[in-house]
């Protein structure tokens, strides 16, 4: 059996529970009686710290004695979640302090609620970076991972009347025991100013003169692997003022004055992905990009010169950069200038360190996420980078692509970093590819469109350069720690190291026709299906029965992700129920669970709408409640833990070509829910693994959307030619569902019919409520359905983070792993 799943010993239990005391003492100043909830959640996570610093001293005593080569890990976001769970679990911990803290008169369970999620991320970029985390250190690989220690992360979501309401989500407003700070590693990292010339020796020399200068403040949160791996370290970067007080000023009366610089610079680690819609917004956005990467690369080479000093020779032997999407791309020029103006490399010498040191991650294939940033504003804020900028351009273009397609300047044009548009931008995908020594797609599909639609000058410029590898996701957060009661079922059932080698869950397929186990399969997701409804009716007030076919779509509100084509199935459902209420379907909850980005308008107005829908929807008593609707609040990773094993039928609907991958549609399988979904991003390799009639196929495919699109695609032909599809998307603007305020809907009607449907949802509606039907159809066979579902969790195996992580090693990274007090 598991860690987790034996019996604690009472030993082990008597020292933690001695050491939740001391720490509800000594650290929280309280005692047993007197302690709240958050005091005593507080004492149990310094309690674990004590093994979780312990393992981050072995870990680094290690690396630093060995000299190894590690994975410098760059993200914009780190979706972590709670660390208390998980903690425990990797440490074999959880039976432990469940026992410890009973002992105590407390409940874990209520003691976990009480940390709040870090809010550190939006959606599967994010989530993917802390999963890939977990893995680094469970595998024993030298990683160190940087971010920005954002004050409020995202931003927290409500509901007024069905629309977004966005609040701070002041996630560390009273502390958070996981993290320490390390004023020792502070980095200044300058912004704006001029560029001087002055000859050195002979030669040109650039100096960058900064018109301001902040300080980067790291606080480190340690990563536990699995089963007693290496603890790794997430470094964040806050941003401060480097005079955050002037005392003159203040004691002049200019009070607020007085504090102007720390503000400004404090903006800068503020909230993640502030609205970018005003110019000051993209200034800030790109202030944010070089921020971090700039503090992530000088403590690179802090680390790095603390063993070799000024002997450049080894750098890119010891150092990789793996710069996740294009967020840190400006890191490639500001390693190149660290190496040219302040280390003395020549050019030739620094580019090659840059090549062999930086690969590149791209996760989407959308032209909107690709950044871009105007010359304009890149050479106010970062004017030294945009010269490096334009001579790496001069030398690619002039060099590589020249040699390759002499005289063509038609694709020069396509593949130059500078876009010689209306308003010159700097291209920062094609930046990060230039760039790179390695550059990977996410999922098998994309990597290929990669290739051949997005970058196809590159592939064929280096063609080894694109590969592949497909995400995948921690067993230990999205299995063991989120769905208790089916871990343990699986523990019974297959080896006890299943969480670090998840391809042994494919014992389960011979449980697949076991009417016993499907039972117990079963049992289990309907515990958990109780469970959900108790916190749906906590949140939302809306009783749902568990009863129901459970079909949830979860994931950050975007019209390819096409949450509205959901929407639309859910109308043309009710209206059935409207015209026949004894019309025949299974009972069905459709649960959301979605963030729209402040500024994006269309997104938001579908949250609403599905809001809207699902109020009028549920007071309904003529349907005699066979369809619920409900979009929980503040969607975020704890709520995710809740919804994701309670899932029977998981919505994966996004556009064929548009999905990098998706993270999401691998735990709800992992977990036991069969997919609905196109052949777009994993969706493609789920369904080779589970068997595609384990799952709900739909759709066009990525060539047919071409083809569409080629031969020009009409949206009003398909309104005008399925009568249902009509009545759904005029009830839209005829104020059925907001008789208060007429035509409140019609946006999303209008983004359909007027504005084209970019994403192909009227294409795709007919395919997708056939395919609802046989979900419908399958669901009344309890034993098919039981049969599918064990069938998902046995077959997932593949989408492990580890074997990610492993990929990554393998084909990009070469790294040796290396255990805690390794000699």
């Amino acid at each position: 059996m598991s860690k987790s799943s034996k019996s604690p010993g009472k030993a082990s239990i008597e020292a933690l529970q001695t050491s939740i005391i001391r720490h509800l003492h000594t650290s929280q100043g309280t005692y047993e009686e007197k302690a709240s909830p958050e005091a005593w959640w507080k004492a149990t996570a310094a309690a674990v710290n004590e093994s979780v610093m312990a393992g981050l001293t072995d870990t680094q005593r290690t690396h630093s004695k060995l000299d190894t080569r590690a994975v410098n890990y760059l993200s914009m976001e780190f979706l972590m979640g709670r660390l208390l769970s998980n903690n425990l679990h990797n440490l074999g911990l959880f039976d432990v302090a469940e026992k410890a803290l009973d002992n105590l008169g407390q409940n874990l369970a209520d003691i976990l609620e009480q940390e709040p999620d870090m809010a550190l991320g939006n959606g599967g970029l994010g989530r993917l970076a802390a999963c890939f985390l977990d893995s680094l250190a469970t595998l024993n690989y030298p990683a160190v991972c940087y971010g920005i220690h954002y004050e409020h992360g995202l931003f927290e979501q409500s509901f007024s009347k069905g629309r977004q309401i966005e609040r701070p989500d002041d996630w560390r407003e009273y502390g958070n025991p996981w993290e320490v700070c390390r004023p020792e590693s502070v980095q200044q990292i300058k912004l704006y100013g001029y560029v001087e010339t002055v000859s050195q020796g002979g030669r040109a020399h650039k100096i960058w003169r900064p018109g301001q200068v902040v300080k980067a403040v790291p606080w480190d949160i340690p990563i536990v692997g699995y089963d007693g791996a290496n603890v790794n370290i997430l470094r964040l970067w806050e941003s401060r003022a480097t005079d955050f007080f002037d005392w003159d000023v203040f004691n002049s009366g200019g009070y607020v004055d007085a504090q102007a610089e720390q503000a400004q610079a404090e903006a800068i680690s503020k909230v993640l992905y502030p609205n970018d819609e005003t110019d000051a917004g993209k200034e800030l956005r790109l202030i944010q990009q070089y921020f971090f990467s700039a503090a992530s690369l000088a403590d690179i080479i802090r680390r790095y010169q603390r063993a070799h000093g000024d002997d450049w020779s080894r750098f890119s032997e010891l150092v990789a950069v793996q710069l996740n999407d294009t967020h840190p791309a400006v890191s490639i020029p500001e390693l190149m200038r660290v190496l040219l103006d302040e280390k003395g490399l020549s050019w030739d010498e620094s580019w090659a360190i840059c090549q062999q040191v930086f690969s590149y991650t791209n996760h989407t294939l959308l032209p909107e996420a690709l950044e871009k940033w105007s010359l304009h504003l890149f050479a106010r804020v970062l004017p030294r980078h945009l010269e490096i900028i334009f001579e790496i351009n001069h030398r690619f273009l002039s060099r590589d692509v020249e040699a390759k397609w002499p005289g063509d300047d038609a694709v020069k044009a396509r593949l130059s970093i500078i876009e010689e548009s209306d308003h010159r931008m700097v291209r920062m995908g094609h930046l990060s590819v230039v760039g790179s020594h390695k550059v990977n797609g996410v999922a098998q599909v994309h990597s290929e469109l990669v290739k051949t639609d997005l970058f196809p000058e590159f592939h064929a410029l280096w063609p080894d350069k694109l590969t592949n590898v497909t995400n995948g996701i921690t067993p230990r957060r999205w299995l063991k720690a989120c769905n208790p009661r089916l871990s343990a079922l699986i523990d019974q059932k297959v080896d006890a190291d299943w969480p670090l080698h998840l391809d042994k869950l494919q014992k389960l397929k011979d449980f697949a026709d076991d009417a016993d186990f499907q039972q117990a399969f079963m049992d289990i997701k309907r515990q958990n299906k109780l469970d959900l409804a108790a916190e749906i009716k906590a949140l939302t007030g809306v009783e749902v029965s568990a009863d129901a076919l459970f079909d949830v779509q979860i994931k950050r509100l975007h019209e390819y992700k096409r949450q509205h084509l959901n929407l639309l199935h859910i109308m043309a459902l009710y209206r059935r129920l409207q015209q026949d209420p004894n019309y025949d379907m299974v009972p069905r909850v459709f649960i959301f669970g979605a963030k729209a980005a402040p500024g994006y308008r269309l997104a938001k107005d579908i949250i609403y709408a599905i809001n809207r829908v699902g109020d009028r929807i549920n007071q309904d008593e003529r349907i005699q409640g066979k369809i619920k609707v409900v979009m929980l609040p503040n969607y975020r990773v704890s709520l995710a833990e809740k919804m994701i094993p309670a899932a029977d039928l998981s919505e994966q609907i996004s556009t064929a070509g548009k999905e990098a991958s998706g993270t999401g549609n691998m735990k709800l399988a992992l977990n036991g829910a069969l997919t609905i979904g196109t052949l777009d991003g994993a969706n493609i390799e789920i369904a080779e693994e589970a068997g595609e009639d384990n799952e709900f196929i739909f759709g066009l495919t990525v060539d047919e959307v071409k083809a569409l699109n080629q031969n020009g695609y009409n949206p009003y032909d398909y309104y005008h030619a399925d009568a249902e599809l009509k009545a759904v998307l005029d009830s839209l603007d005829n104020g059925y569902f907001t008789p208060e305020e007429p035509g409140a809907l019609a946006s999303i009607k209008r983004s359909l019919l007027e504005g084209g449907d970019a994403y192909k949802v009227l294409a795709d509606f007919r395919s997708y409520v056939d395919a609802q039907q046989l979900a419908d159809a399958k669901y009344r066979d309890k034993a098919a359905w039981a049969r599918s579902a064990i069938i998902n969790t046995a077959t997932m195996g593949k989408f492990n983070s580890d074997r990610s992580i492993q990929d990554y090693v393998d084909r990009i990274w070469k790294l040796t792993p290396y255990p805690r007090k390794a000699k």
